[in-house]
């Protein structure tokens, strides 16, 4: 997992249609991503309680 280097107090807060069209068309097509707001985790690795505070490790 890669640590996100966004600064203090940053609110990530897109709408169905920016992660959509940005973030997941992109993510398709293999192209970079500037904002590294979206951590990638394996959900089979963890527990449903465990989640919430993963993503930041």
């Amino acid at each position: 997992m890669a640590k996100t280097s966004l600064p203090p107090g940053f609110r990530f807060h897109p709408t169905d249609v920016e992660l959509t069209v940005y973030y997941l068309k992109r993510k398709l097509l293999g192209k970079h991503i500037r904002c590294n707001a979206i951590t990638e985790i394996d959900l089979y690795k963890f527990a449903p309680w465990d989640l919430p505070g993963s993503g930041l490790r």
